[in-house]
């Protein structure tokens, strides 16, 4: 279990070159309330970059250090796993990374991405994706579990159970299927190449019974042969090399189609957030007459335009995803054309592997030939030195076949082993053991916020929702609130799942803007009778209802903003 038990910043966003310093594990929980701007989610900035080097929102990271300062960024957080205690400490202009055990510094000789490798892996075991899922919940960048593609639930899921090593060991595994294909490749060809030997052999064994001259003559007539072989063999070779460049010029674009592919997903879920905002915008005038800050009545005119204005948003956004699902599904038709070509530019180097070996095969049989007619211009060979000359290529055939046995039974072995690791297999079989407790303990904290439906997630984390008086329905069919809880209860229900494996359990937990969101006021009770009752460890809230909460937490920090610069007023 990862411990956290201090962190402390300085010259931070808007915190000046003075070290403000919060206690991880002071209080079971802490409301943290300040006006905005004040620096009150500074806090959860700090954490994400003494950890991951990165921010937690969606900003650049230069924009980390204090504008007015402009240098001297410094972050440090206090954690122990086990009977460890460790410090990272993280600085920019200078840049400083540093990871200290028991006050004692890691080396540092690796390369900084090395380095933070070591943390996330060795020491947290705990990415970046799974710290947004389980210890924060953040209203500004946070994407919800329901909201994450299939593919990047299903890699959160595998670090949570701790079984991404199996993804690990596939990848080596097939690095190992591609050596044991190419090495009974080679064995093939040395049996071919045996086995013409022998003939060769054979045929010399018979011809020594011959006139010296005849046998020079059909050892010459090889000779030619075999130089006749190896031009076809090099010209069929640089055919196949210039065929192999072209095709390589062909698919250039790859890297290029990849990145695209990754750009569109990203707009894509960029629009998604705005369409999101679009909504929650249109939901807020048609259902507002006052406004909720000032009090003062909303003109009517006014509501229309803004719906309006937001509808055409909307629809702009709509329009954009639809040019998105295009483009992308051009890229993927590229990512196919490139597949198949590779397939061919692989198939070709085979080709060109075996050419190479003949004309080795035929060049070192013409050595050997002229070696032998040199020797026929002086004398005979013995019969005898021929025959075993023939043995000893049957020997060297047996020893050849047998090892080719070896691998081919070792190919059985490696796609046996293939089959279990891959995402049908052995991750599977144990992902389908937790998803009857995945959905019992969302099921038990839903029921907790007063929500009664029936949540399933199969073994893909495809929603099946069911209620009482409705037919089944999906999670984009609920309302903001509705989305919340939900949310709420997957957080909730990822953190007790990873102290059962006790693989990302921690006593850290971070709501920011929560119980400020789509939480209704009954919700909002419900959550705190959970975090008070259910939850356990130290939890911190991000709130502007500060008036309406600080009665319902044990500890208050308040932040405020002093001549521009945020500081922590009371602790």
């Amino acid at each position: 279990m990862i411990y956290f038990t201090k962190v402390r910043w300085k010259n931070l966003l808007s915190t000046g070159n003075v070290f403000t310093e919060i206690d991880l594990c002071k209080s079971q929980s802490t409301l943290i309330v300040g006006e905005n701007g004040s620096g009150k989610s500074t806090f959860l900035e700090a954490i994400s970059f003494a950890l991951y080097g990165k921010p937690f929102r969606k900003i650049n990271k230069p924009m980390l250090v204090n504008s007015i300062n402009q240098k001297n960024l410094l972050v440090e957080i206090e954690f122990t796993i086990g009977k460890k205690q460790y410090l990272v400490r993280r600085g920019l202009k200078p840049n400083i990374f540093e990871i200290l055990i028991d006050g004692i510094l890691i080396n540092q000789e690796a390369a900084s991405k090395d380095y933070q490798e070591v943390l996330e892996k060795n020491i947290l075991r705990l990415t970046h994706k799974s710290f947004s899922q389980i210890i924060t919940l953040g209203s500004s960048t946070f994407v919800p579990f329901m909201q994450l593609p299939a593919q990047l639930r299903r890699e959160f899921i595998e670090d949570l159970l701790d079984i991404q090593i199996f993804s690990t060991m596939n990848v080596l595994l097939k690095d190992r299927m591609q050596k044991n294909k190419d090495e009974i490749t080679v064995c093939t060809n040395k049996i071919s190449l045996c086995e013409q030997k022998i003939e060769l052999n054979k045929k010399h064994i018979e011809s020594i019974k011959q006139n010296t001259d005849d046998i020079i003559v059909i050892k010459q007539k090889k000779i030619d042969e075999h130089i006749g072989m190896i031009t076809l063999e090099s010209t069929a070779k640089d055919t196949k090399q210039t065929t192999i460049d072209t095709l390589t010029a062909t698919i250039s674009d790859k890297s290029k189609v990849v990145k695209k592919q990754k750009k569109i997903s990203e707009y894509r879920t960029d629009i998604q957030y705005k369409k999101n905002d679009c909504t929650k915008h249109i939901n807020f005038f048609e259902s507002h007459d006052d406004c909720p800050t000032c009090t003062q009545n909303i003109d009517v005119a006014i509501k229309a335009e803004k719906v309006e204005e937001s509808n055409k948003k909307l629809k702009e956004y709509n329009d954009a995803i639809e040019q998105l699902a295009e483009e992308e599904k051009k890229v993927e038709i590229r990512l196919q054309e490139i597949s198949v070509i590779e397939d061919k530019i692989a198939d070709m180097k085979l080709e060109i592997t075996d050419s190479q070996n003949k004309i080795q095969v035929y060049s070192k049989y013409n050595i050997e030939l002229q070696k032998e007619i040199n020797t026929l211009n002086v004398q005979q060979q013995k019969f005898e030195t021929d025959a075993y000359d023939l043995n000893e290529s049957k020997e060297e055939l047996k020893k050849i076949e047998e090892e080719k046995e070896k691998l081919v039974n070792r190919k059985t072995l490696l796609s046996t082993a293939s089959f279990l690791l891959k995402d049908g297999g052995i991750k599977t079989k144990i992902i389908k053991q937790y998803v009857p407790v995945i959905n019992k303990l969302i099921n038990k904290y839903l029921a907790s916020m007063d929500f009664f439906v029936q949540f399933e997630l199969d073994e893909n984390f495809d929603e099946k929702i069911k209620s009482r008086f409705r037919d089944e329905f999906t999670y984009g069919s609920f309302s903001e609130g509705e989305k919340s809880r939900l949310d709420l209860a997957l957080l909730f229900t990822w953190r007790a799942v990873s102290k059962l494996r006790n693989s990302t359990s921690t006593n850290l937990l971070i709501l920011d803007e929560v119980f400020d969101s789509s939480l209704d006021t009954v919700g909002n009770e419900y959550l705190l009778n959970i975090l008070n009752n259910n939850v356990g460890g130290n939890i911190f809230i991000i709130s502007h209802k500060g008036d309406t909460l600080m009665d319902k937490f044990s500890n208050i920090i308040k932040f405020e903003k002093v001549k521009n610069f945020s500081q922590m007023v009371i602790n």
